[in-house]
């Protein structure tokens, strides 16, 4: 039977010493109910950033004990589906975001999401359902749950949808799983500081692959690997995502650095999953045809 868990068991903050709300077999499939990112607080376009609890704002639900999983595993979270209510929100304010001059007070506008669309007047936007939050128990510091690094958290990138499978390094014992931050679209960058901020339900399968790992989150979709990497300056998260892509080319190719420098000028696609949270968070896209290795060979 799949597990659900309730958005009343979140949590602010991913630490090291989280206490598991539950514990489930790896291999399990686990249903995570999930607030939005505002805490279910913006329900109309009165409710604007400079109203809010902050206290309240980025709920991860979890965290979930995984069986068996061990420090130095990779937890791989499986994310079959994404159901998300038809109804968001996005905010904006002076001071926000990638243009802070950009406005003189503060607006939201709520998001009906109708025939799988997000309507923005009369802008129809195919919805893309993402998760922007999840993560495990790091290493030694406390992380908010709106800060990403290598244990995951708030990394904002829209390839972490259904079918996708995240491969996150575990540095705790059971890993400790929390997601939260639904988005029915976003763009790269969410550069007024928010998507389509949504509440909704996130299914996924969990199992680990032991003793290997590479320190930072890897995600796996159809035609791609995704290296992601959270930093404090976009320029150091640009570099150290190039740098772990070609890391990933000599191993999952077998080829010498020069070999595999080269090959990432010609085939790696790095890129910006946002710009507005503490960490800022790049991505290293590797063409899944290039790769001669499975993942689970060279993580």
């Amino acid at each position: 039977m799949m597990k659900i868990i309730d958005r009343s068991d979140h949590i602010y903050a991913f630490s090291v010493d989280l206490a598991a709300v539950t514990s489930v077999p790896c291999g399990s499939r686990v249903c995570f109910d999930v607030q939005d990112a505002l805490g279910g607080q913006v329900r109309t376009a009165s409710d604007v950033l400079s109203g809010l609890d902050f206290d309240r704002v980025n709920p991860a639900t979890g965290p979930v004990a995984v069986e068996g999983v061990r420090k130095g595993d990779s937890l791989v979270v499986s994310i079959e589906k994404i159901d998300i209510d038809d109804c968001g929100a996005t905010v904006a304010g002076p001071e926000l975001g990638v243009l802070p001059n950009a406005l003189d007070r503060y607006v939201t506008r709520i998001l009906p999401i109708v025939s799988g669309n997000v309507q923005f007047d009369d802008i129809r936007l195919p919805i893309r359902p993402m998760v922007g939050v999840i993560g495990v128990a790091p290493a030694t510091e406390s992380y908010a749950t709106g800060t990403a690094h290598r244990h995951g958290g708030n990394m904002d990138t829209k390839e972490i949808g259904m079918g996708t499978r995240l491969f996150l390094p575990v540095f705790q014992d059971g890993a400790l799983l929390a997601m939260g931050d639904l988005h029915a679209v976003m763009g790269d960058g969410e550069v007024c500081v928010s998507g389509c901020e949504v509440s909704g339900r996130v299914t996924v399968g969990l199992d680990r692959i032991v003793g290997r790992q590479r320190g930072w989150p890897i995600l796996a979709t159809e035609h791609a690997v995704h290296v992601i990497v959270s930093l404090p300056t976009i320029e150091e998260a640009l570099t150290e995502a190039t740098r772990q892509s070609v890391e990933v080319l000599e191993d999952a190719c077998n080829l010498t650095t020069e070999d595999a420098y080269m090959l990432a000028s010609l085939a790696v696609d790095v890129g910006i999953s946002q710009l507005v949270d503490p960490n800022k968070t790049a991505k290293a896209t590797i063409p899944r045809s290039i790769l001669r290795r499975p993942i689970d060979e060279w993580l």
